[in-house]
């Protein structure tokens, strides 16, 4: 894997629909005075939320807020997506832009002038393309690189052998590799080979991670915090996590937060931290950015580890 240390992500998928642009500021703002760097949005980011029907609305509010503050964008490191904007409004998954060289030029120039900035720090693939020739999709992701409109490239919701496969063209054609994942991942587990309900997550396994750690890849999880499941008693968790090994990993999360002063978020950040990847969190309070922050500093013991790997 990557050898930086693990950090938070600040997840800002709902700026700009859920959350509206002074509270966004707010969080921003509360995120960076806490050391936060890396910001993750994607160029889709909501169409499901936006009554337009098209992603966009999470970049024009981060552009806002990078005007407004002149000096965060040395601060701050920006991570969008493309692939799965809908070229018409409400009509995904049909009119989803994909990852042809021409999408994906196209939906990275439109980020940038939403971003109101001349690169991003971090290019994701958002999801699979398998109409578009994987060398194609190689090809573009490379040509950006080398124009420095995006800095490094990633692959979010690629099997590991389709990243490996893409990693190996980029070698042949002499351009950038995909050099980051992001797959989601939690310190609770659904039951073993049940789908998921949400369209398109891919979770991440023993091979992602075999993968990362044999080729130095950065590893960032989404829905690390189970959309407040963990703590809210009006987010019950999703139907595949109702099975024994949950009762006995929450037993375990109440007495290590105990031991630790902690809060079950904070250790379950700490937690995935310590295997080596960057959470990401969606906030939509400045306290939720409080508490994700003060993971840093809660140290899980290799006992600690121990324990949560048996209960799991």
């Amino acid at each position: 894997m990557d050898t930086t240390d693990p950090g938070i992500v600040l997840g800002t998928m709902d700026f700009g629909t859920r959350v509206d642009r002074d509270r966004a500021f707010a969080i921003l703002d509360s995120f960076v005075a806490g050391g936060g760097r890396w910001l993750d949005t994607a160029n889709c980011y909501s169409f499901w939320a936006d009554p337009r029907g098209v992603g966009g609305a999470s970049e024009r509010v981060l552009g806002a807020w990078l005007r407004a503050r002149p000096r965060a964008r040395d601060a701050v490191r920006i991570a969008t997506k493309v692939r799965q904007n809908p070229l018409v409004p409400h009509s995904w998954p049909r009119s989803a832009e994909g990852l042809s060289a021409r999408a994906v030029h196209a939906g990275l120039r439109e980020s940038l002038r939403r971003l109101g900035v001349d690169r991003v720090d971090l290019l994701w693939a958002h999801a699979e393309d398998r109409t578009v020739p994987l060398e194609e999709t190689v090809g573009a992701f490379g040509e950006l690189v080398e124009r420095g409109v995006a800095l490094r490239v990633g692959a979010a919701n690629h099997a590991a052998w389709r990243v490996e496969r893409a990693r190996s063209l980029a070698r042949q054609r002499g351009v950038a590799p995909w050099t980051a994942l992001q797959l989601r991942h939690s310190l609770l587990q659904p039951r073993p080979f049940t789908p998921v309900a949400e369209a398109g997550h891919r979770m991440l396994t023993a091979e992602d991670l075999d993968l990362a750690r044999s080729e130095g890849l950065t590893v960032w999880s989404y829905s690390s915090l189970m959309w407040g499941s963990y703590v809210r008693a009006d987010k019950p968790l999703p139907r595949t996590y109702d099975h024994p090994g949950t009762d006995r990993v929450l037993a375990v999360l109440d007495a290590v937060a105990g031991e630790l002063s902690a809060t079950r978020n904070q250790v379950v950040l700490a937690w995935l931290m310590r295997q080596g990847i960057d959470p990401i969190v969606g906030a939509s309070r400045v306290e939720q950015v409080e508490e994700a922050l003060g993971a840093r500093g809660v140290r899980l013991s290799e006992e600690h580890l121990a324990r949560f790997a048996e209960a799991r």
